[in-house]
């Protein structure tokens, strides 16, 4: 067995630590390799016979990459590691009891790469794991960050390790001492208390690594590339923001503290800016349909196709992150029909096809049309330098996950990036938001308790002076 590539300056510190260690968490953004430090780990310890086999779960969508990355870092005797879906475990009695058996029959390394699927103490696949876990002397949960709500997130990823870390033998002991819990939604954290208490106690378990600390990659380069509505679509635009913002569901305000009505609401804003019509009330489903008899009658279709004219060197490779399903289906259609090679990376996608499709992206593909909700987990893009958001969500740490899978180790070009955005319309306060890494929800609530009376008016983003410097970071 032996090791292909080097460890960074920084990868080697973060296995010179965790070695000490029987359990350890190693939290590295993406693009920093924790793979690598994973293995180097792994490799140590079977070496100083300490393992003889390691249990590697990982999301079912990162087992083909998880696969070619080991295989890029080293030669490895059949059969030391075992790959399993987190997923597959909350479904499949065959593939809990092969686990099972596993960690009581070798000297088993447990690596449990992205953790925070684990988060949940309730969870069939939390059970599962922890199952698997008491019969592992070492153990490491990977992630790119701890947290991905609350400091609540932590309990569970850190008792598979060990419950003596954060001194508590149940998630109920936990709560008690931690979690203020809301009057009216009893499942809903209010806030988390005396969190520094919980950093103290993993802090020498944990390696945390920050992308912008320690690499130096090519940089990015932000665009923006602007349309108007056309005056029927702009009249549609008003008359959802009317019903959606009715005098009557603001002052009712329980409906808006659940978060519902105001996720609806920006969804059905969004909607008319890529070109639909929306036909329910505020308080039903969504239901839309197309506001244009032909695709290229779309403004914002019209913005794309010229941004890839004048933005994107001919031949380059390009990802367009969509964020609903037929934003996907219509731009396939555009581009098909001038004669471009398309391959499609969709949330609904069987495993088997999307690498397919990936593969498709890495060979002859020119383009590839994406949604955020295959960003999350085994997206590797880092051979394409040009990113295109024909539409964005308000979440500000899945759009930097999406501009990561470009942005990372091994991009060797400076990654461009171009938002399409709908003048003085929801477009633009997502993009306020997202470049100040704001919730957009949030302020939004803030707005309404503050009895905001230019709401209207904020949602468009127009409370202050619009202008290209905000937009091109």
């Amino acid at each position: 067995m032996k090791l292909k590539t080097k460890l960074f300056p920084y990868q080697k510190d973060a296995a010179d630590k965790l070695i000490h260690l029987k359990v350890g968490a190693l939290f590295m953004e993406m693009g920093t390799g924790k793979t690598r430090v994973a293995l180097e780990l792994m490799i140590r310890r079977f070496y100083a016979g300490k393992i003889n086999h390691v249990i590697w779960l990982c999301p079912c969508s990162c087992k083909k990459n998880l696969k070619e990355d080991i295989k890029k870092h080293v030669d490895i005797e059949q059969g030391l590691i075992d790959i399993c879906g987190i997923e597959t475990l909350s479904s499949s009695y065959t593939a809990n009891v092969k686990m099972l058996k596993m960690s009581k029959s070798y000297s088993c390394f447990l690596i449990v790469d992205e953790s925070l699927l684990c988060k949940n103490p309730m969870a069939l696949r939390s059970e599962a794991i922890t199952r698997i876990a008491e019969n592992c002397r070492y153990k490491l949960i990977l992630n790119g960050t701890p947290i991905s709500k609350n400091y609540a997130d932590l309990f569970q990823q850190f008792y598979l390790l060990d419950w003596r870390i954060l001194g508590y033998r149940s998630y109920w002991s936990f709560a008690a001492n931690h979690l203020e819990m809301d009057d009216r939604y009893k499942h809903k954290i209010r806030r988390v208390l005396n969190t520094a208490y919980l950093t103290d106690k993993i802090a020498p378990f944990t390696v945390e690594i920050k992308k912008d600390d320690v690499l130096k990659l090519p940089e990015k380069q932000y665009m923006s590339e602007c349309f108007s509505m056309t005056s029927n679509q702009c009249e549609h635009y008003e008359k959802v923001k009317n019903d959606f913002l009715s005098e009557e569901l603001l002052l009712g305000g329980n409906e808006f503290a659940d978060s519902v009505i105001i996720y609806r609401t920006f969804n059905a804003l969004q909607q008319v800016t890529s070109g639909r019509r929306i036909l329910s009330k505020a308080s039903q489903h969504i239901w839309s349909v197309p506001f244009f008899e032909k695709i290229e009658e779309n403004p914002r279709i019209q913005c794309l196709s010229g941004t890839i004219k004048n933005d994107i060197p001919i031949g380059e490779k390009v990802v367009i992150w969509c964020k609903f399903k037929h934003e996907i289906s219509d731009i396939k259609v555009l581009l098909e029909h001038q004669g471009c090679s398309v391959a499609i990376c969709d949330g609904d996608l069987s495993h088997k096809k999307r690498n397919e499709e990936l593969e498709k992206f890495k060979g002859p593909a020119q383009f590839l049309l994406a949604n955020k909700s295959c960003a999350g987990f085994g997206l590797n893009l880092q051979f394409c330098h040009n990113a295109i958001f024909y539409n964005n969500d308000w979440d500000w740490a899945t759009r930097e996950q999406a501009e990561d899978r470009l942005h990372r180790i091994g991009q060797t070009e400076s990654v461009k990036i171009i938002d399409i955005y709908a003048f003085s319309k929801i477009d633009v306060r997502i993009l306020k938001c997202i470049n100040s890494k704001e919730s957009m929800s949030n302020l939004f609530k803030r707005e309404l308790k503050n009895k905001n009376k230019n709401l209207f008016e904020w949602i468009d983003g127009k409370e202050d002076k619009l202008g290209e410097d905000w937009i091109d970071r």
